[in-house]
Formats: structure tokens, C-alpha cells, sequence
């Protein structure tokens, strides 16, 4: 957890220090300058959705390997289950049962914390090849000129990659639009992959046990 924590202050003060970030990209610029920087010169969005979907899909596939989802959907299912039954004893006010319930509270919750504290421990893992490609797409935008930062997007008719909302700059805003959602389809396509070849090897065993 410890790890977790100091990888995880690193990160955030690598992507927010531009100095430090701008380093750290132009040493990956070595390796993504003559692929996806020479692609993004005229029209930086291809470069940008493409590193996205390479930096997302990388983190993703690795945490859905690292991750037991089956035990996950087993572990959340008792413990709503668990959780309902304890709600309906304090409404009928089953002292029995609220005793025996609250000593068994302890066990639920620290499956629970189990689950999460390794997810947590998959995240160094994924922060290793986040931080690297963000920082350099920050550096990639920093270096934009004759107008090709200028972009359209959705909410609005010219914005400035090197912009900022706030704190944070319009290309974080971008990759952001980018990267979440498919992030998000490609998890549920893993995880719905894996379970469908678990229902099938679970059919299989059954089928054979029969004959």
C-alpha cells in the first residue's frame, strides 16, 4: 500500500509539473516522435485519439489479466445479499440475528477490503505506462505551431490544445473524452469475453460429467 501511495503522489506530480513533464516526454519522444508525433504534425487529433487508445488499451488489458472478476461478482453478490439480510433484521428489530450478524460483519468487510486492496496493487503497474505517454502528449501539444493546436471540438468551434479550463489544459480535456469512454467498452468487451468462455468451460464440465 505504501508503494501504491508513493507511486501514485509521483505520477501526480510528474503529469501537473510541467517542467518535470516535458523531460519525461521528450525522452518518450525518442521512441513516439517518428510514429505517432510525425502522424500528429498537421492534425494532432489522429495523434492524440491513437495514443489514447495505445496508452488506455496497455493499462486496461493489464488489469483485466491482474483482476479475478469472477471472484468479484461473487464477493459484491454476498456481500449485497449480506447487507439486505442485515437492513431486514433491524427492521424487525431480531436482536438474535443482529448479533449474529454484526460478529460476521467484521469477515464481510475485510473481503471487501481485500478485493480493493488488490485492485490498488495493480495500479504502479498501470501508473508505469499512464504517465509516460500522457507526459508525452503534453510535450507533443507544447510543441504545436502555425496554428495547429487550433482544433474544433464538441463544445466549441476553435480551442487551443495549450489552453487551460482551470487547472487542467484542453488537451487533458481531450484525451480525456477519449481515452474514459474506451477505456470503458473495451473493460466490459474483456469482461464479458471472459465470463462467456466461463460459462462455456463450466457447460462443457457439466456436459461431460452427464455422460
Amino acid at each position: 500500500m505504501m508503494l501504491t501511495m508513493l507511486v501514485f503522489v509521483l505520477a501526480m506530480f510528474i503529469l501537473f509539473d510541467q517542467t518535470v513533464r516535458n523531460w519525461l516526454g521528450s525522452v518518450v519522444g525518442y521512441v513516439l516522435d517518428p510514429t505517432l508525433g510525425a502522424l500528429g504534425q498537421n492534425d494532432p487529433v489522429p495523434a492524440l485519439f491513437l495514443t489514447g487508445m495505445l496508452m488506455v488499451g496497455l493499462s486496461t488489458v493489464i488489469r483485466h489479466f491482474a483482476t479475478d472478476y469472477v471472484k468479484q461478482a461473487e464477493t459484491q453478490k454476498i456481500t449485497n445479499a449480506f447487507n439486505k439480510e442485515l437492513r431486514a433484521a433491524y427492521q424487525e428489530n431480531n436482536k438474535y440475528k443482529i448479533k449474529k450478524m454484526t460478529e460476521m460483519q467484521q469477515e464481510m468487510m475485510q473481503k471487501s477490503m481485500d478485493m480493493s486492496t488488490g485492485q490498488m496493487k495493480i495500479m504502479p503497474v498501470t501508473m508505469i505506462i499512464i504517465v509516460p505517454f500522457f507526459a508525452w502528449i503534453g510535450f507533443f501539444c507544447s510543441g504545436l505551431t502555425d496554428g495547429s493546436e487550433l482544433i474544433s471540438v464538441p463544445w466549441a468551434d476553435v480551442v487551443n490544445l495549450n489552453g487551460r479550463v482551470g487547472p487542467f489544459f484542453n488537451w487533458m480535456l481531450l484525451y480525456s473524452a477519449i481515452s474514459i469512454p474506451f477505456g470503458q467498452l473495451l473493460s466490459r468487451l474483456l469482461r464479458f469475453l471472459m465470463f462467456r468462455k466461463r460459462l462455456k468451460e463450466i457447460e462443457r464440465a457439466e456436459s461431460e460429467a452427464a455422460q
